[in-house]
């Protein structure tokens, strides 16, 4: 693996900044603020492009020249965007063909940002040129930290439709599968007379008047993320060629957004970087920031890693946004911290007075200085200064719970069992159930070396290759222990039925067949055998190895499996073949002794010798937990019992860790 380079040193405040909104009078009282608040790198030009070359080919650096030096006058570090974030007018008036196509065959057009075709060569080469100017004008300056390639890349414009999207997507299967009856095999084209005789005849899968081809839409999937990522890889080519200094992007690990599959962008970064914000919208938004940590800290393979973005307070783009109480943001901040981050930034330094985002939170509030958010800012900073020395450390798991994009997609297609079974929710009530008891997660992409933990928990895993799932079974024989949720296992990487009975590749490891899915209705609920109750899903199941730990006691699957353990070779694994609180299987799975608590949140990391206990607790009372060290943040010593105040965080270097 390679090694990390963090842009800067111990645990960083950063920031976004978008000079072009205010005048050079306020540039130079921000960089005195930034310097007080302590902020140790900005990131700017992400949506630089219209004032870097207002018309085409007259090229102006002179403000961000001047904003460049100010900074690095104020001892603050650079993270340089390319500017080619949001095309600026004049390119998509010139050239309309690489405006972006959604799957209705209508046009995107400008008027918000990233109004731009992923295919387009004539993007592409405009984009580049500037790539290149901003490179060479500032690829050797002594403030610069840190490339940061476009801008969340693929939010709104991973998937086109378009005509030149459609002839790259021919071009991309012709590689991956060489022959056109290779092609018509794995995407099961007999079905509804779909046979394809000339690669000229496939098209993107644009809306139908019926259901279209799962098969189709997961590569369409793929090809999108690939297009990008052969994108991202182009500017970071012509960055790496003028510069020695780490180049990034910003990923989007987060509930609403799955169109990229960061498992294949992660190795091409120097430093993994995420963007994150609290969605008020799901049940738990504490609980899935720890997730979305926990999955960055994976694609980052266990390194440190960045928080690129997060809101100071409250964002504007959900339908309520829900501002953070007093000390909120310093929980959240150290969360991620604990969670692997060595970088804790910011959208952005000073809230916007115009423009979309202009009710968006900052470090800076429209109110000031003389603000709760303002005295909040210098606290988390002070905080960060005082656990500095935690920088460099991992995180420590020995529980691997398996993600995959492809499974995301592909489970959620047009057609299935269950439109109320969603992958998301199976992961979040995986994880959400080990933070419950205590325990830290790792998560890994299917595939990956297994043979490190006590246990893995594999949730809706729907597509998965041979090679994958034998890797799974070869831990269980030696001694694994697995979870598995329902609804996995079932189809191939071609999404293929695997025939012979449900749960498909699993069906040996977990010891059980299963004939036929029974979703219950929204609502609908079922008792278990072993006391609890169980919703949205049932199975007609049966073991052949496995025994029965709890049975359906009432409803049309009454008397039958729910939950099943089956001993494979050295092993243990477990199914779950219905939605039910999994704290108690999965206690018994870890055997750890731990009082089950979603306020309190723990969490260690170590490193060369050290190590460093993370006590968040999110509730209003206090919390106590064992330890013996030094509180970093209040610099007081723990002699045996730590004790959180509600709302409140510790950070303890242990004592002989």
């Amino acid at each position: 693996m390679k090694s990390v380079r963090m842009p800067v040193p111990g645990i960083s405040l950063g920031c976004d900044y978008n000079p072009e909104q205010w005048s050079p009078d306020v540039w130079r009282e921000d960089a005195a603020l930034m310097r007080r608040a302590g902020v140790d790198l900005v990131a700017v030009n992400i949506f630089g492009w219209s004032n870097l070359e207002p018309s085409p080919g007259e090229y102006r650096f002179d403000d961000l020249d001047e904003v460049v030096e100010l900074l690095h006058t104020h001892g603050i570090k650079i993270n340089l965007g390319t500017g080619t974030s949001s095309p600026p007018p004049w390119l998509s008036s010139r050239y309309p063909e690489t405006l972006p196509v959604t799957a209705d065959g209508t046009t995107r057009f400008p008027g918000g940002r990233q109004a731009w075709c992923p295919s387009s060569p004539v993007f592409r080469d405009r984009a580049l040129d500037l790539v290149g100017r901003v490179a060479r004008r500032y690829g050797n300056h002594p403030a610069l930290a840190l490339w940061h390639v476009s801008n969340e890349l693929g939010c709104h414009n991973a998937l086109c439709y378009c005509e030149t999207s459609a002839d790259a997507f021919r071009t991309w299967l012709r590689a991956r599968y060489r022959k056109i009856e290779t092609l018509n095999e794995a995407w099961g084209t007999s079905f509804w007379s779909q046979r394809y005789s000339d690669w000229a005849e496939i098209q993107p899968p644009r809306l139908a008047l019926s259901l279209r081809n799962p098969a189709q839409l997961v590569d369409f999937q793929r090809f999108s993320s690939d297009e990008l990522l052969g994108y991202y890889r182009a500017e970071a080519a012509i960055l790496r060629k003028h510069s020695t200094v780490p180049v990034t992007t910003n990923f989007m690990v987060t509930a609403h957004i799955r169109n990229l599959d960061y498992w294949s962008w992660a190795p091409e970064m120097d430093v993994v970087a995420n963007d994150h914000y609290l969605d008020h919208r799901l049940g738990d938004p504490v609980a899935e920031l720890s997730f979305a940590a926990d999955l960055t800290r994976g694609l980052a393979g266990g390194r440190p890693w960045m928080l690129m973005e997060q809101a100071a307070g409250a964002v504007n783009w959900q339908p309520h946004n829900v501002t953070k109480a007093p000390g909120e943001m310093i929980r959240n901040s150290l969360t991620h911290v604990a969670r692997g981050a060595d970088s804790v930034c910011f959208f952005q330094w000073r809230a916007s007075a115009q423009g979309a985002e202009k009710f968006h939170s900052a470090l800076l509030p429209h109110a000031g200085t003389d603000t709760v958010a303002w005295r909040e800012v210098l606290k988390l900073s002070e905080t960060l200064d005082r656990i500095g020395e935690v920088a460099g450390t991992e995180v420590e798991a020995d529980v691997a719970l398996l993600f995959s994009w492809e499974s995301w997609w592909s489970s959620e297609g047009e057609a299935r069992p269950s439109q109320a079974v969603t992958y998301l929710d199976q992961v979040h009530s995986a994880h959400g159930a080990l933070r419950g008891l205590g325990v830290t997660t790792d998560v890994v992409a299917p595939g990956a070396d297994l043979s490190r933990y006590k246990l893995v928990v594999v949730p809706g895993l729907y597509m998965i290759s041979d090679t994958d799932a034998q890797a799974i079974a070869d831990y269980v024989s030696g001694g694994g222990r697995l979870v598995v949720t329902y609804f996995s296992g079932i189809v191939d990487e071609r999404d293929r039925i695997r025939l012979g009975g449900y749960p498909g590749a699993f069906r040996e490891v977990l010891g059980v067949l299963s004939e036929e899915f029974g979703p219950l209705l929204p609502g609908d609920t079922v008792a278990l055998s072993n006391g609890g109750s169980a919703s949205l899903w049932t199975e007609r199941l049966r073991t052949t190895t496995a025994s029965v730990i709890a049975t359906y006691e009432d409803g049309a699957m009454s008397g039958i499996p729910a939950i099943t353990r089956n001993q494979y070779g050295a092993g243990t694994a477990w199914y779950v073949a219905t939605k039910t609180d999994m704290s108690e299987i999965l206690r018994e799975a870890t055997q750890v002794v731990s009082d089950k608590s979603d306020k309190k949140e723990v969490v260690r990391r170590r490193g060369d010798g050290r190590g460093y206990l993370f006590v968040i607790n999110h509730g209003t009372e206090a919390v106590d937990h064992p330890a013996r060290g030094t509180d970093l943040i209040t610099g007081e010593k723990v002699d045996g019992v730590l004790t959180v105040q509600g709302g409140g965080v510790a950070v303890v270097r242990e004592e002989n860790p």
